[in-house]
């Protein structure tokens, strides 16, 4: 890869990273309190502190893991990445991917619909698949990976996760 390639594809790392856990997190969320058969106000609820705490978390982070990753670079001539930028691509990407599971709760409370009200989780469900999967043909273009199994991973990676958190949010749901 020549610089200037490398220069395009630079925080590319930061994209997958924080939108893989934007949506895999924020889908929890809201697998979670559905489990628990909460109202979908204390989806949003959640689902938006969530973004905002995790996503600062992430990103904050990241910047100290690049200053770090930038300290040890300069003792070994290593290539240096500006921490500002990886922070803020990793919260921005974390926030723009982590929003898409709650689209059709946001849409939900905007509108009168019972359709979208009615549907909501399936929505979110499908919304997140298609997040998950751009999110990973992009680590398939970090990585040099096979695009379409890289895919493929991270919605499954997302799934097993929705599904524990689904799981808790029921079980937890009986014993309070």
């Amino acid at each position: 890869m020549n610089h200037e390639e490398y220069t395009e594809k630079k925080y590319l790392p930061e994209f997958v990273y924080g939108g893989t856990d934007g949506a895999v997190t924020t889908f929890a969320v809201v697998a979670g309190v559905t489990g628990a058969a909460l109202s979908n106000s204390i989806i949003l609820i959640i689902g938006f502190a969530n973004l905002i705490a995790d996503g600062f978390s992430m990103a904050t982070s990241n910047y100290l893991s690049t200053k770090s990753r930038n300290e040890f670079g300069k003792k070994f001539r290593g290539i240096r990445a500006n921490p500002k930028k990886t922070a803020t691509v990793t919260f921005f990407s974390f926030f723009i991917i982590g929003i898409i599971p709650l689209l059709s709760y946001v849409l939900g409370a905007m509108t009168d619909s019972d359709y979208i009200i009615e549907n909501q989780f399936v929505y979110s469900i499908l919304l997140t698949i298609i997040a998950l999967g751009i999110v990973g043909f992009f680590r398939g273009e970090v990585t040099g990976k096979h695009k379409i199994k890289t895919s493929i991973q991270t919605i499954s990676i997302g799934g097993i996760a929705a599904v524990l958190a689904y799981v808790v949010g029921y079980l937890i749901k009986g014993l309070v």
